[in-house]
């Protein structure tokens, strides 16, 4: 309306271009206004549009420390499916048991934590997702997606809080691999009527924690290797003078067909080797172990 008809600042589509091009202090010169009342509008826009593209980025840059910080403090939904759900959060422990099951890119976590954790213990963690809340109650089992999940591992602070976690875990998601560690495993069978197929782990062995989670039903095995009503009972025995097997491979091979044995590890001159190579040799006086 200021400037003339001829004036190149005056066509609307070149004048948005001098807005933005001068509210955003670059100034290339390229059009400008000519008559002192296009000057004053052009100060307007000089200050006003400084004004309003400062407000528009630091509403932006809000917008978006705000989504970051509701997720530091666990309270964003989070959209995962075939992950590990890991409740329950003890500073160092959960850590190495993170590493564990985040080990060459196997699974995401959804760490899940009470509410006195207020962010995200493991923030430089790409694969490990952070939900904070009542570990017992179905918003938490929302928020971390324990209906698509793979597994859930329960790290309570008492076998009664593990319990009660079981119960709402086993609401959400029946079919689950569920994993809990208990101080005294005779609440096993109290977990298993929450859920038949629950495997529980003492609490003093986390790395248990961890393989049950990866290699489903491993726990097994090895509370039946130590139990001793179990399958599997373990025994060793020091080879003898003339024993005709002169290597690992041989004695494995003669103990499976004669007695339905495996040979687990030996013991000889240089200490204790489990599983060793099949070609090691067996010496007289050697402990093996099956």
């Amino acid at each position: 309306l200021l400037e003339s008809g001829d004036s190149g600042i005056a066509d609307p589509g070149t004048y948005w271009w001098y807005f933005l091009v001068t509210s955003a202090t670059v100034g290339y010169g390229d059009v400008f206004p000519s008559t002192t009342g296009g000057r004053i509008v052009g100060l307007y826009v000089i200050v006003g549009g400084i004004v309003t593209l400062t407000l528009l980025f630091t509403q932006l840059a809000g917008a978006l420390q705000s989504v970051r910080g509701r997720r530091l403090r666990g309270v964003v939904p989070l959209d995962l499916s075939g992950h590990v759900v890991l409740l329950g959060y003890w500073p160092g422990r959960t850590e190495r048991i993170v590493d564990e099951l985040t080990a060459e890119g196997r699974f995401q976590v959804a760490l899940c934590a009470w509410g006195d954790v207020p962010e995200n213990p493991l923030p430089d963690r790409p694969d490990v997702h952070f939900v904070r809340g009542d570990l017992t109650h179905e918003d938490v089992m929302t928020r971390a997606c324990v209906q698509r999940a793979r597994t859930a591992v329960i790290d309570g602070r008492d076998d009664n809080e593990t319990l009660a976690i079981a119960v709402a875990v086993d609401h959400a998601n029946a079919d689950i691999h569920l994993v809990a560690a208990v101080r005294d495993l005779g609440r096993r069978e109290n977990l298993r009527y929450v859920n038949p197929g629950v495997q529980a782990v003492q609490w003093h062995m986390p790395f248990l924690l961890t393989e049950e989670a990866t290699d489903p039903g491993i726990t097994q095995i090895y509370n039946d290797l130590m139990s001793s009503g179990g399958h599997g009972n373990t025994y060793s025995m020091r080879v003898p003078a003339g024993f005709p097997h002169g290597s690992f491979g041989e004695c494995q091979t003669w103990f499976g067909r004669t007695f339905g044995a495996t040979l687990l590890a030996l013991r000889g001159s240089d200490g204790l080797v489990v599983s060793p190579p099949w070609a090691t040799s067996v010496p007289e006086g050697t402990t093996l172990y099956y």
